[in-house]
């Protein structure tokens, strides 16, 4: 097992869902708070990784980080070196790779709350943002977990843009499964075959944590409903 890979690999997956939190909760909001082309044309951007092969975003934030663009150049100089091929590019790329899986399940979370919490609390004075963090978050948490989860275990098991953005660095930008990778390349199949189990393990725990955690809530209401 390549330790260090793994460690990277945390780093990146908790850090991607940390930041990728504070930028869907707002978008999802705002694209689950009305209609029209502007709101669908971002949802199909946000959507846009879901259906594009990996190695074409990675391919394209490659040479956006380069010294030859525009935007490059700036990030060399706030940053002090080019971003691809770093922990920072690779966080960057994650990001972007795994908006979808963050913004998703938030806004058919949010497009499920019931308009006549949000129009009564309205009513008694709160402003959106109250409104928005006691009302909506709280009847949303289901979606919210969703997100943070699918976010995460996505996140570790990125292959394509990861090698394209970031190469094959130890310590710097080799995950888990470009390690995977390189070790079935070596013939090294029990090696292999343990990062692999690894993967696995991380994708079933996001899994039981979705599909156990609401009814298990379930279970404790009606054991409230009982005691009362």
């Amino acid at each position: 097992m390549d330790f260090e890979a793994l460690w990277l690999t945390l780093r990146l997956a908790v850090g991607t869902t940390a930041i990728l939190l504070v930028i869907a909760l707002p978008l999802a909001w705002w694209i689950a708070a009305g209609h029209g082309a502007g709101r669908a044309f971002v949802q199909s951007i946000v959507a846009l990784p879901l259906v594009l092969p990996p190695t074409v975003l990675g391919f394209y934030l490659l040479i956006a980080m380069g010294p030859l663009t525009a935007p490059g150049r700036l990030l060399m100089r706030v940053f002090g070196h080019p971003l691809a091929f770093s922990f920072g590019g690779l966080l960057v790329g994650s990001i972007l790779y795994s908006l979808p899986f963050a913004v998703q399940p938030l806004v058919a979370g949010f497009q499920a709350v019931d308009r006549g919490f949000i129009e009564a609390a309205a009513g008694l004075g709160a402003n959106p943002a109250k409104v928005f963090a006691t009302v909506v978050l709280p009847m949303a948490r289901a979606s919210l977990l969703t997100s943070a989860v699918l976010t995460f275990t996505h996140t570790v098991g990125e292959f394509g843009v990861v090698l394209m953005l970031g190469g094959n660095i130890p310590g710097a930008t080799r995950t888990l499964s470009i390690s995977l990778y390189d070790l079935v390349q070596d013939g090294n199949y029990a090696a292999a075959n343990r990062t692999a189990l690894v993967l696995i393990g991380f994708a079933t725990m996001a899994l039981l944590t979705i599909y156990l955690l609401p009814s298990m809530r379930k279970t404790d209401g009606r054991q409230a409903d009982i005691v009362r």
